[in-house]
């Protein structure tokens, strides 16, 4: 944990990512053959679920045609339409910055858990994490597993390693490792979904991928563990990851469609949001194959 949080200096607020360079750029963009692009973000809109403690997703008109149909000017015969989305930023398909979860009063890097207060993340926002370009690695541990991964189980160190021999890769530095448990395959658009229960990464497979010097994790799911937490345990991939690994975490992933085309290493590129001092963003991350 101190080797991860000293590596980069003692104001680093960006974590794993630094990794990313320009090697890992052109890399990643070599792997690029067929030039599809495959959307790995779920749609945004009133029918997303969002678990209870959160407030669901407004998107509201502020000029539309019925504007225009009551009687609103028309400049020049200009007309126009436009919006506003009120959301969680930990919905959807997002990112975890780095100021998202701490323990004993700690963040990544050493920084104090007061730096985060009402208005902002004073230290490890969101805004801190540059564009992130670089190889994608996708572990389908539902096809490794042989099929479908039911609602609790641990996806374990054994498992993860099948699923890199099956994308015939090993992790190395700067990679963003994408997590296929089919979780978010089984969810009904504006069901009642149970975000208590999925299948997800155990510590011991997020320790071995942060060793490996990778710079992102993330998957299908809505907390990328396993939920049920292990007795005693709340977030324990996430504390490991985030702050003691400064590894930013992914989840709400789509990735059956990048599972079905037979996806093993590509190109992958994610840019959150620059939200100043924001714990977390929306994001629509791509895959290149």
């Amino acid at each position: 944990m101190k080797e991860a949080w000293a590596r980069w200096g003692e104001e680093d607020e960006a974590g794993a990512v630094n990794a990313i360079g320009a090697r890992q750029v052109c890399d990643a963009a070599a792997l690029v053959r067929e030039g599809r692009a495959f959307n790995l973000a779920q749609p945004i809109s009133g029918a997303t679920a969002v678990p209870k403690h959160r407030s669901g997703i407004l998107h509201l008109l502020g000029r539309d045609g019925g504007d225009y149909a009551a009687g609103a000017r028309r400049p020049g015969g200009f007309q126009f339409s436009e919006d506003t989305i009120v959301m969680p930023v930990h919905s959807g398909t997002h990112i975890d910055a780095l100021c998202h979860c701490w323990y004993d009063d700690q963040l990544y890097n050493g920084f104090s858990g007061d730096t985060v207060r009402s208005f902002g993340a004073g230290r490890c926002g969101v805004d801190k994490l540059p564009p992130l370009v670089t190889r994608g690695v996708l572990l389908d541990c539902v096809r490794a597993n042989g099929g479908e991964l039911v609602d609790g189980a641990s996806i374990g160190l054994d498992l993860v390693r099948k699923a890199l021999a099956a994308a015939e890769a090993e992790p190395r530095e700067g990679d963003a490792i994408l997590i296929r448990t089919g979780w978010q395959e089984r969810q009904a658009p504006g069901a009642n979904v149970d975000f208590n229960a999925e299948p997800g990464i155990d510590v011991e497979a997020a320790e071995f991928l942060a060793e490996s010097g990778v710079s992102v994790v993330g998957a299908d799911n809505f907390a990328l563990e396993a939920l049920p937490f292990p007795q005693g345990k709340v977030f324990p991939v996430h504390q490991r990851l985030i702050r003691d690994y400064g590894i930013p975490i992914l989840e709400g992933l789509v990735l059956g469609e990048l599972a079905q085309a037979g996806a093993k290493t590509f190109l992958f590129f994610c840019a959150p949001l620059r939200i100043v001092g924001g714990t977390g963003s929306p994001v629509a991350p791509v895959a290149v194959l």
